[in-house]
Parts: C-alpha cells; sequence; structure tokens
C-alpha cells in the first residue's frame, strides 16, 4: 500500500480533538487511509451499506448507541441526521478522537458540518497521490525564502507524471488508464452529480467538464464555456461551484490590492488531478500532450496542484497563501506566494532557456506595501541560474 504523507498530520489532530473529518475528492483514498491507521478497538463502518445508512439517518440515536466507543464513520455524508447526534455526545463527553468521519460531497457535507459541529470537528483535505507519494520520498513544503535544490526530471518524466495523475487505485494497480477514468466519471455524475448535487442532465455535465478540463491553468471565463458545453452563465456558474466543493478543481484567486488598481480579480481554473484533466481533454499520450498547445497550461496547472497537495499533507505548521496576478493590461504573473507580510513571485515556464526578461512583470509588484521577496523561474533548467540580485532560475522539482 502506498505511504500517504497526510498521516503524520491526521494523527497529530485526532489526538486533540473530539472528531476529525477527511474530506477530498471521490477515490482519492480515504478510506483505505482511514482503515491503515484506525486501532484495533475502534469500529469501521460504512454508509454505502444501505441498511446501516438507513439506520443513521433515520434513527440516528440507535446508530450512536449500537456503535458506541472510538468509531468511523465513511461516507458520512449520506446521513445528515446524524450531525446534531454527534455533536450531543461530543459536547457531553471529554473524549478526544472519538468521532472519525470521511465525506466525499462537500457541498452538501460542509453545510451540515457549519451547522452542528463549528468549533467541535477539525478537517483535513485529501488529495489524489502527490509526486512524491507516487514515487516513495518524503517532500517537503515548498517554502520560497529558502528554495533547496534537489534532482532534475526531463520534460519527458514530468509529462508522463501529469498524464497519468494520481489517482491510487489505478497507480497502484496499474488499471486501464481509459477504463479508470471512464468508470470514475460515471461514478462522480451518477452517485455525486445526480444524487446530491440534483443535476439532472449528466450529458450535458459532463460535456461541461470537458470545456472546463480544456481552459486547466486558464482564467475561469464563464461565457466561454457556455458557449463550448452549450449551457447558460448561470449554470456554468452553478457547476463550476460542485466541481470545486467536491475537489474537482481549485480555484486560484488572483492576488490584488488598493495599489494595483487593474488587476483583475477573476481565479484561474486548477484541476487537482492532471490525469482525470488529460482524459477529459482526449490525450491519448504523454508525448502528444507534452508537444501540444496545452503543454504550457497543463505544466503550470501541475505546479499548482502539487503545491496544493505538499500544503495540505504537511504537519508543518506554517501558513502561506497562493495566487496569481494578471491585470487589463494582460501582464501576468504565474504564482505569488504570500507569506509573514512578504509577497514571492515564480513565473512557471516550459522552456530551458530561462531569461531576465521573462521576470519582467515582477516591478509591478513594487506599487505594494508589502515586502517583495526573492522568487524567480520555474522551469526546465538543470540547475539553479542568478537572474538578478533577488531572482533565480530554479529545476521544477524544487517544489516537491
Amino acid at each position: 500500500m502506498i505511504k500517504r504523507e497526510i498521516e503524520k498530520k491526521f494523527k497529530n489532530i485526532a489526538n486533540s480533538r473530539k472528531v476529525i473529518l477527511i474530506t477530498g475528492a471521490r477515490q482519492v483514498g480515504k478510506s483505505t487511509f482511514i482503515k491503515s491507521v484506525k486501532e484495533e478497538n475502534r469500529k469501521y463502518i460504512t454508509l454505502d451499506d444501505l441498511r446501516i445508512r438507513d439506520l443513521a439517518q433515520n434513527d440516528p440515536k440507535l446508530f450512536l448507541m449500537n456503535y458506541n466507543g472510538p468509531i468511523v464513520i465513511d461516507e458520512v455524508q449520506y446521513a445528515p441526521n446524524l450531525f446534531s447526534y454527534i455533536k450531543m455526545d461530543v459536547d457531553e463527553n471529554a473524549e478526544k478522537g472519538k468521532y472519525w468521519l470521511t465525506g466525499s460531497q462537500r457541498f452538501e457535507l460542509m453545510k451540515n458540518v457549519s451547522e452542528t459541529l463549528a468549533g467541535r470537528i477539525s478537517i483535513v483535505e485529501m488529495s489524489s497521490l502527490s509526486y512524491a507519494e507516487k514515487k516513495g520520498f518524503k517532500s517537503k513544503l515548498f517554502l520560497p525564502q529558502k528554495v533547496k535544490y534537489n534532482f532534475t526530471l526531463s520534460e519527458d518524466e514530468i509529462f508522463k507524471n501529469i498524464f497519468e495523475g494520481g489517482m491510487p487505485e489505478y497507480i497502484s494497480d496499474k488499471l486501464n488508464r481509459n477504463q479508470f477514468f471512464n468508470d470514475y466519471l460515471l461514478t462522480y455524475l451518477e452517485r455525486d452529480v445526480r444524487n446530491l448535487a440534483q443535476v439532472g442532465d449528466l450529458i450535458s455535465f459532463r460535456k461541461f467538464m470537458i470545456a472546463v478540463a480544456a481552459r486547466c491553468g486558464e482564467i475561469l471565463n464563464y461565457k466561454s464555456i457556455a458557449e463550448d458545453a452549450d449551457i447558460d452563465e448561470k449554470t456554468v456558474k452553478k457547476w463550476i461551484s460542485i466541481l470545486e466543493a467536491s475537489d474537482i478543481i481549485y480555484l486560484l484567486q488572483p492576488y490584488f490590492s488598493t495599489e494595483l488598481k487593474r488587476a483583475i480579480k477573476t481565479p484561474k481554473i486548477v484541476f487537482l488531478d492532471t490525469g482525470l484533466c488529460s482524459y477529459l481533454c482526449g490525450w491519448s499520450s504523454h508525448e502528444n500532450l507534452m508537444y501540444s498547445s496545452q503543454s504550457g497550461h497543463f505544466l503550470e496547472n501541475f505546479i499548482i496542484s502539487e503545491l496544493i497537495k505538499n500544503k495540505r499533507n504537511s504537519s508543518e505548521d506554517i501558513n502561506y497563501n497562493m495566487y496569481f496576478y494578471r491585470d487589463k493590461d494582460g501582464k501576468e504573473i504565474d504564482l505569488i506566494i504570500e507569506m509573514n507580510n512578504t509577497i514571492y513571485p515564480f513565473e512557471i515556464k516550459k522552456t530551458a532557456n530561462p531569461t531576465k526578461n521573462m521576470i519582467s512583470n515582477f516591478k509591478i509588484l513594487d506599487k505594494t506595501k508589502l515586502n517583495v521577496g526573492n522568487g524567480g523561474i520555474l522551469c526546465f533548467y538543470p540547475d539553479e541560474l542568478p537572474l538578478d540580485e533577488k531572482n533565480k532560475s530554479y529545476p521544477l522539482t524544487v517544489i516537491f
């Protein structure tokens, strides 16, 4: 079984809070992980079992009487009536870590959590496998003020990984790619989108997902997606929120301030699993993707998604925010990391020939009141290369 880097973080939280919830997209490994770390005396109950689900939803008090003691409740979103009874129990009981919950449907799940368990629960977000998890080494949290060179990967190897993605079952069992992702989409559409998000037209929703995937690493444009998916913009906005809530996509927010008056305020689309994204786009090989006009956007999407995964997995008590910048004049900075009142700008380039001109937009940030720290270019040049007194070119692998 592939060791998950989130284990240390999970155990630290589980020992200090009464309720812990693991959430994330379908099939990213939540159930497998929770079974691997649970104690022998902790019961494991899945609400995929319709009989148990019926009891949990229709008689939650009896359910908790029958399953008293440390418990895992898998797919807890299927029994929203449980939450108020869990609340009553933890308010009367000082036991830490009694309830471990998992759930895939955040658009329903988080509503119930916020209404009943606010202040009583810690939430751990699990993603599909990071590059480090796939290769079996421990990653580090990327800290821009002390970037460390470690190893290099070829463009071919990077795009193999982008094409493959990180779904654990697909990676571990070496399943047929097209069959796996087709089955994944059918399950997601039938169980999540239709049943929980109450979307009736699944054919249109799949067409919409393809239109969104084709724009990975790009600014979210509701009108353009609506035209491609043959739906109205209001529906696009609603369905984007479903993809975001079910952890299929992440919306990278734009950086703006009162000093940057021309900055746009529209987010950028990031697919959290590049394998699913490449499948939706119809790419049949990593070579075809690597030499396509979409390759730069896929590379940028991959780097951002890896940073998100590493941040989610890290047990380090360090917090930072990630943004991008673009203004109405078309000037853009691919990645801005904000930490301790300092911003660190980076460009992500599919090149092995970085130049100082590629960071010319960094000077825009001098208008802000925050400190501008060191940054640079993440690219395929195989070593560190100074560009000016503050910025360098780095191999892409420094983020792992």
